[in-house]
C-alpha cells in the first residue's frame, strides 16, 4: 500500500512504549520512500501523543465502515 503525506491511517499493532493500541488512528507527517513512514498520533484534546517511525505493514488505510472511538492513555507508557 502507498500513502502520502496527511494521509489518515490506522494502526494495525499495539505500541505500549508510546501508549498506542491497535485502532488507533494517526496522520502521515513524512514519507521516507523506502517502506517507511513517520505517523503522529494525537490526543482528543489535539496535544501529540507519539510521533513515530513505522514500516507500512504496521498502518492501513481509514475504511468508511471504521468508526473513531475515544479511550483514556495509560499511564504507563511515554507520551
Amino acid at each position: 500500500m502507498t500513502f502520502k503525506e496527511l494521509d489518515t491511517v490506522v494502526l494495525k499493532r499495539d505500541l505500549p512504549e508510546h501508549s498506542l493500541r491497535r485502532g488507533d488512528l494517526g496522520v502521515v507527517v513524512h514519507d521516507y520512500d523506502e517502506g517507511e513512514l513517520e505517523v503522529e498520533f494525537v490526543r482528543a484534546s489535539g496535544r501529540t501523543q507519539a510521533v513515530v517511525q513505522l514500516d507500512v505493514k504496521d498502518v492501513r488505510p481509514v475504511r468508511d465502515e471504521d468508526v473513531p472511538s475515544v479511550r483514556p492513555v495509560s499511564t504507563g507508557g511515554a507520551g
